[in-house]
């Protein structure tokens, strides 16, 4: 069964079309949010609904991604590579990223929480709580193989030392054996005709 197309058309509901706007629009913010932290990008959005209103959304900060991208359409208008330009926007971007890298790593430690909106705290405790998840589960899977490695070791020597008793055992009986064997022949039978012959002489 294939599935039906949806034609894209303009809403003629108001109502429809500022619920359908709302939603669209929370999607369109965490894809955007998705993609700037699974890859690393620096986005920012602008949206305007149809009463006027402004949503934005920006990775970073909404005046730096401008003045980047500011910066980027002045190189193309003016068709220059210019390498000194270029270098120093890398430069301002690496700095970002390290700020923002920073201040990610002080909210996951607690600090700087005041600034944060409720929606980023329950982000941030989102990311903590997963976070622990997979601490918890590297900590059980090391215990759990300690165990076993510590119960293969006492196997290992409680097959050791039960040949070594196995051992043991046996040279003890062929201690034994030698012991018997020795004490008959230093007894040896009296021959009977030498007697007779004592008998005799008497």
């Amino acid at each position: 069964m294939t599935r039906r197309k949806i034609q894209i058309k303009k809403i003629d509901s108001i109502t429809v079309r500022q619920v359908t706007f709302s939603k669209r629009r929370k999607g369109l913010f965490k894809k955007a949010q998705e993609l700037s932290t699974l890859c690393d990008a620096e986005i920012a959005l602008l949206v305007f609904s149809s009463t006027g209103k402004l949503f934005d959304y920006a990775s970073s900060s909404m005046q730096q991604v401008i003045e980047r991208y500011d910066q980027h359409s002045a190189i193309q208008k003016l068709g220059q590579s210019s390498v000194d330009l270029q270098l120093e926007g890398d430069e301002n971007q690496l700095s970002k990223v390290v700020a923002k890298r920073t201040r990610e790593l002080r909210r996951l430690n607690g600090e700087e929480l005041q600034e944060c909106a409720l929606e980023e705290l329950q982000e941030l405790e989102e990311r903590l709580q997963r976070g622990l998840s997979r601490v918890s589960k590297t900590k059980d899977e090391r215990i759990v193989k300690q165990i076993n490695a510590r119960r293969r070791k006492g196997i290992q020597l409680m097959e050791q030392n039960q040949r070594m008793e196995q051992r043991l055992a046996q040279e003890q009986g062929q201690s034994s054996e030698s012991i018997i064997i020795c004490s008959s022949s230093d007894n040896p039978p009296q021959d009977s005709d030498s007697s007779d012959t004592s008998l005799k002489l008497g």
